[in-house]
């Protein structure tokens, strides 16, 4: 079929960005070269391999089909790029990583420690966010790895590498006089108290909206932050207790000035790891994947 290469690239990349005009600005070109360039490609296949559907191109089946492999190309290509940059044992690594907003900064910190302490220098780039837009970046290769605590319905693992990094039981926490009170009677000390809550979709968190209800107890709920560090900082200044994952209880703790009201076995906060499958040969990516998949899975970033 002899399909020019760049033609193909050019394709993949417009497949990927969703519209000529994003693709053009990736490659620095102007959209009409990059329209003709696909129109050529589209000649030469005899095939037309997009449509327009609500201002937007929509690949056709021939699009489709010609994307798998171009997808399977171009990963290779990204594979061959990442290992040879790692020969030079001098150069600097360059990491980017996604972590999802829900996620405990102490324990993002502990999962990605393990690629700061390879034995040659790291850039790395460390970006919080929502998960939903972290996997379209990760699908335009602008991240190496993503740290979240949900995964999209929509995912599979032909698409991605998944891997489960930690597993650890929920602790509840409050201030001082706060604990101190709550203490007495748990839990049926908790109903109608004041609860900090992270993102109502987080799966621990319905977990332990499952557990409330078992108990017949109905918190007063005071905010919803799906900032991680911000709630405990409301909840250092008395706004309600809030919930973590116990593997990080002792920072909670010294860092926040709270205490550990409980630990609720029954409610699992679980951190995965997803990448595409190129960026497993990143060296990064490797020790942030066997340093935490090696420990016993309720003890990880403890």
């Amino acid at each position: 079929m002899n399909i020019n290469l760049k033609h193909l690239h050019y394709f993949w990349l417009i497949a990927r960005e969703g519209s000529i005009a994003q693709a053009a600005e990736r490659l620095d070109l102007a959209p009409q070269t990059l329209s003709a360039q696909l129109a050529s490609l589209e000649t030469h296949l005899g095939q037309t391999l997009f449509r327009r559907a609500h201002r937007r191109l929509q690949m056709t089946d021939s699009g489709q089909w010609l994307y798998r492999y171009a997808e399977q190309i171009f990963a290779l290509a990204e594979e061959m790029e990442t290992g040879w940059t790692q020969r030079e044992p001098q150069a600097p690594i360059q990491l980017t990583v996604g972590v999802a907003a829900s996620i405990h900064k102490l324990i993002a910190y502990q999962l990605i420690q393990p690629a700061l302490s390879l034995d040659r220098p790291i850039h790395l780039r460390c970006h919080t966010g929502q998960t939903s837009d972290f996997i379209l970046a990760l699908k335009k290769q602008r991240l190496d790895v993503l740290l979240t605590d949900q995964l999209p319905q929509a995912i599979t693992e032909t698409d991605w590498v998944i891997t489960e990094l930690l597993r650890s039981p929920i602790s509840l926490f409050a201030a001082e006089p706060l604990a101190s009170r709550l203490k007495a009677d748990f839990p049926a000390s908790l109903h109608q108290q004041p609860l900090l809550a992270t993102s109502y979709t987080t799966p621990y968190f319905q977990q332990l909206m499952l557990w409330f209800q078992q108990h017949q107890i109905t918190p007063g709920f005071v905010a919803e932050i799906d900032d991680s560090a911000l709630i405990k900082v409301f909840g250092h200044h008395g706004q309600g207790l809030f919930a973590a994952p116990a593997a990080i209880r002792a920072e909670v703790c010294r860092q926040y000035q709270v205490k550990e009201l409980a630990r609720l076995d029954g409610v699992k906060d679980v951190i995965y790891a997803l990448s595409r499958r190129a960026s497993t040969q990143h060296l990064g990516v490797q020790a942030i994947l066997q340093v935490n998949t090696s420990k016993k899975p309720d003890d990880r970033a403890d």
